[in-house]
């Protein structure tokens, strides 16, 4: 197969961890042909979406990883699979992508994960459609019903909609001397929405990476474990990741999700759970697969492969 990855610049990755050149260096290990692309790269012409793609041989030197070779502009309908796997901000740019990329689905062009999945589907948000899964929650802009549900539960998290790797996140207690002044910088004075939710303690046992492939759950999650003093896990706060069974709640939980979440074409979803209750649905560019593959020896980049060479995705 040739196979297309959308990414953010390739000199800025990071191959010691990074799950698309995981995905990349298993397509190439079975004998795929790999391509790459540059959002900015997509275009419209004459009724097809176009890109330039750089065709790269996957290295295990994590320092050089990939021998660039032919560069050629081809049409997305020319790869038997295209891997939207650039990281968000989800800013117009990204949301004119995916109306790109739903033109090229419409033409023929198998992408994933779907484009107006994506777009429909915000990582935060998504979990409202889930309300049996979650902690208590509130979304809203208003100052003062903020303030109530801080005031209701005592402890809690409040984060913006479009943040990710932790960015923007504040544990605030009722007794906070500065929760006025965060409510008021999160929702710029009630003119943005914002998500409260209850704290869960459980977050010293690690913020929950688990993943579905394809509909089918992944039986170990990464656990992110907050650094001394921190309230966030995310590895990009300086979370500890470490790979752990499922308990039987998340797995119930993925369980009840997966049908659904591959019934619109998410082919790489990455649930967050806390203490057994879902927190968020990422499925932009879901990461953890290399240090779980490592730590547990289930090969998760292998299992994306077999999804898209059975055809099922």
């Amino acid at each position: 197969m040739q196979i297309a990855f959308i990414l953010d610049p390739l000199d800025g990755l990071k191959a010691y961890k990074d799950s698309s050149i995981a995905m990349m260096r298993e397509a190439a290990r079975r004998g795929h042909r790999v391509w790459t692309i540059q959002r900015e790269a997509l275009a419209w012409r004459d009724g097809a979406v176009l890109a330039s793609a750089l065709a790269i041989e996957p290295c295990a030197d994590d320092h050089d990883w990939y021998v660039a070779g032919e560069q050629a502009v081809r049409p997305l309908t020319d790869f038997d699979a295209v891997l939207m796997r650039q990281d968000p901000p989800f800013d117009f740019e990204y949301v004119t992508a995916t109306w790109l990329l739903e033109r090229a689905v419409q033409a023929g062009a198998r992408v994933f994960n779907d484009p107006r999945a994506v777009r429909d589907h915000s990582e935060k948000l998504a979990i409202t459609e889930f309300p049996e899964f979650t902690a208590t929650t509130l979304v809203s802009r208003d100052p003062d019903v903020i303030q109530a549900f801080v005031d209701e539960l005592g402890d809690t998290i409040l984060k913006p909609l479009d943040g990710m790797g932790g960015s923007g996140i504040f544990r605030v207690r009722s007794d906070d001397p500065n929760r006025n002044a965060i409510c008021e910088t999160l929702t710029d004075l009630g003119r943005r929405t914002i998500m409260c939710q209850r704290y869960l303690p459980q977050i010293a046992e690690g913020d929950k990476r688990v993943l579905i492939i394809g509909g089918e759950v992944v039986p170990y999650s990464l656990a992110r474990i907050p650094k001394a003093g921190e309230t966030r896990g995310n590895l990009a706060a300086g979370g500890r990741g470490v790979a752990m069974a499922l308990t039987a709640r998340e797995r119930e939980i993925a369980e009840a999700l997966a049908p659904t979440l591959w019934a619109r074409g998410l082919l790489i979803v990455g649930l967050d759970m806390i203490g057994g209750h879902l927190t968020e649905i990422n499925v932009t560019s879901p990461t953890c697969m290399v240090e779980i593959t490592a730590q547990q020896g289930f090969d998760v980049p292998a299992l994306v492969l077999e999804r898209l060479e059975a055809g099922l995705a």
